[in-house]
């Protein structure tokens, strides 16, 4: 049975049906710490996520007013309502980290940071840091 459930929701996501979001709370965001629009940066570059007004948990955690890090890299945010994809321009935090030293080439890049909830959807509403632009010195 659990395994239909599960061939269910798969079927339902992956032809664009939005699922159910996890609420979050009046006032929450995501920011990143160490960075700033139109900063100069050498790669590898730390990144460190913060966020105010809820708590880390792990991916697969349903307790209220948590949820885990992406970092989306060059790429629009996703849609609401449908889990985050998984590659090299959606990074997830899934064991609740809150920094990590990645490599850019060097150029403009962007950079935002997605809270979602244990199922990798992000919130109502969405809990987004501000997309800032770095450029990567070779």
């Amino acid at each position: 049975m659990r395994l239909r459930l599960i061939a269910a929701a798969a079927v339902i996501l992956a032809s664009g049906f939005a699922a159910a979001q996890t609420a979050s709370p009046p006032g929450a965001r995501a920011y990143f710490i160490n960075l700033k629009s139109g900063q100069h940066v050498k790669s590898p570059v730390l990144v460190q996520f913060g966020l105010s007004g809820m708590g880390v948990a792990p991916a697969g955690s349903t307790n209220a007013n948590t949820g885990h890090h992406h970092l989306i890299i060059d790429a629009d945010t996703p849609p609401a309502g449908m889990p985050i994809p998984m590659d090299e321009k959606h990074r997830h935090f899934g064991g609740g980290q809150t920094e990590i030293s990645v490599q850019l080439t060097p150029g403009n890049h962007s950079l935002q940071l997605v809270l979602a909830d244990g199922a990798h959807i992000p919130h109502n509403p969405a809990v987004v840091s501000e997309k800032i632009s770095v450029t990567v010195d070779p």
